[in-house]
C-alpha cells in the first residue's frame, strides 16, 4: 500500500503566495487543493465543471453576477459549472478547492493570475 498522510495546516504553512494552489491529494479524477486567497481574483467561469470552496480560515466573498456569497471558517460553497464568479478577500483566507484534474484556476479567462497547479514540497 502506498498511502500518504498529509496535514492541511502543514501544507498551508509550506507556502505564502496567494492564488498559487497546491495539490494536497487526488481522489479518483479530482484534485484536492489548498490555496491562500488575498485580494481580488479574476472574473471567470468553468464551463465544464462545478468548483467547491471550503474555507478553513478568514472570510471569503464569492462575487457572482446575481449576488455575492460570503463564507467564513467551516463554510462550503459550490459554484455551479458555467457561472461567472470572482473570489475576493480583504484579509488572508486559507481554503480547500476540489476540482477535476486539469482544471485551470482562471477557467475560461486566462490572465496574469493563471498558474499551473503546483505540488507540495
Amino acid at each position: 500500500m502506498n498511502a500518504r498522510v498529509r496535514n492541511v495546516q502543514s501544507a498551508l504553512d509550506s507556502f505564502s503566495e496567494p492564488w498559487q494552489p497546491r495539490r494536497l491529494a487526488s481522489v479518483n479524477d479530482y484534485d484536492v487543493k489548498v490555496v491562500k486567497i488575498l485580494g481580488e481574483f479574476t472574473w471567470h467561469s468553468h464551463p465544464d465543471t462545478d468548483e467547491l470552496f471550503m474555507v478553513l480560515s478568514g472570510r471569503l466573498v464569492i462575487q457572482m453576477r446575481d449576488g455575492d456569497v460570503e463564507l467564513g471558517p467551516g463554510d462550503v460553497f459550490v459554484v455551479p459549472r458555467g457561472v461567472e464568479h470572482c473570489p475576493r478577500s480583504d484579509g488572508e483566507v486559507s481554503a480547500i478547492l476540489i476540482e477535476p484534474k486539469g482544471v485551470v484556476n482562471t477557467g475560461d479567462t486566462p490572465s496574469e493570475r493563471t498558474t499551473a497547479l503546483r505540488e507540495l514540497d
